[in-house]
């Protein structure tokens, strides 16, 4: 077997980012998916948004399952922590995670076999908690590695590479992240990288439960006609209602845009989401609004893109939970330990 590895050598006149980073240091390894995979596409994406953020590597923790899609965090930021669980067990791991060291930026990358089949219960109950998190699912409607089975996403009618029309209704998680109480829901296409850099970002700024639904062909088994991921299909029946950006406030601005064509959402790290609509009357801010809107164009057998909610002022599960500012990893046993005494106290408000 031959492994072939990147050079370390960067060219001196590479542009570097506030952090000091240039684009190849948010690299990893070489990738062994299939020449064209939509995944790989993602992975790039990720890269220029943590650039473009000016994020240091090292203060990232990439979390993934078993899959193609769980795969790529190897592709990516090969300067960041990094666990790949077991099938389908991503969420609970990077929950725990999550509560021991609350500084880190957690990026939980899945796909649709990983979180809509065996992981759906934890995919269910991470976005309901409201764990502080951007998770990815890299979604092709097949089991990549399997020789190309329809997954549990697969759209009822869309037609297998061998001739099978699948029967089985599929599972939305982007409606089921709406109903979960996710903050951030969007959907993206590994194709449009223009729409998806802005949307990562947008999750990787958000401050609560972040959901992306990257649909994202595999050209092994999923890109022909008749299958509803292949890139000719989602390009056809692609509905955007957004496009995203952001300002920083300490840059000027130097145009404005015409009044009721963009919204200008606050973010809490100081920075204003600028969310310019491609459907004037869609407003990001209605849960119940946004499930009306995927559920009807899905009958339509549209696409919808975009960012499709948002909660500026969300929470998390830290929030709920009223633990300590301090990262629980970093207490020291006069924390943990607060003596006989106080542990009387909670026992007794428990009989």
């Amino acid at each position: 077997m031959t492994y072939i590895a990147k050079p370390r050598l960067h060219h001196p006149t590479l542009q570097k980012n506030r952090v000091g980073y240039t684009r190849r240091d948010y690299e990893g390894k070489i990738s062994t998916l299939c020449a064209g995979c939509g995944h790989d596409s993602i992975s790039a994406a990720i890269i220029q948004a943590c650039w473009q953020l000016d994020i240091q590597p090292h203060r990232v923790a990439k979390l993934s399952g078993i899959g193609c899609s769980s795969k790529t965090p190897d592709y990516f930021l090969g300067a960041s922590h990094g666990f790949n669980s077991v099938h389908g067990r991503m969420p609970s791991v990077l929950t725990g995670a999550n509560l021991a060291n609350r500084e880190l930026l957690y990026l939980g990358i899945s796909g649709d076999g990983d979180s809509a089949s065996i992981g759906l219960g934890q995919f269910a109950h991470s976005i309901r908690r409201g764990v502080r998190m951007v998770y990815i699912v890299e979604n092709n409607g097949v089991y990549g590695l399997t020789k190309g089975q329809f997954s549990a996403t697969a759209d009822r009618g869309s037609k297998s590479k061998k001739g099978v029309v699948n029967a089985d209704s599929p599972v939305d998680l982007v409606g089921m992240a709406l109903q979960l109480g996710a903050t951030y829901v969007a959907r993206g296409f590994s194709g449009d990288k223009a729409q998806l850099v802005p949307l990562i970002e947008g999750a990787i700024r958000h401050g609560g439960a972040a959901f992306i639904d990257v649909i994202s062909p595999c050209v092994a088994f999923n890109n022909h006609e008749g299958s509803t991921r292949s890139y000719d299909y989602v390009r056809a029946h692609n509905d955007a209602v957004s496009r995203i950006d952001f300002i920083d406030l300490a840059q000027e601005l130097k145009a404005e845009p015409a009044p009721g064509e963009v919204l200008e959402l606050p973010q809490r790290d100081g920075s204003v989401m600028r969310l310019r609509k491609l459907h004037p009357e869609y407003d990001p801010t209605d849960r119940i609004a946004a499930m009306n809107h995927v559920y009807a164009l899905q009958a339509r057998g549209e696409v919808v893109t975009g960012l499709l909610y948002i909660e500026p002022d969300a929470t998390d599960l830290h929030a709920a939970l009223n633990t300590a500012a301090t990262p629980l990893n970093r207490l020291g046993e006069a924390e943990l330990c607060p003596g006989a005494a106080a542990l009387e106290k909670i026992n007794a408000a428990l009989r």
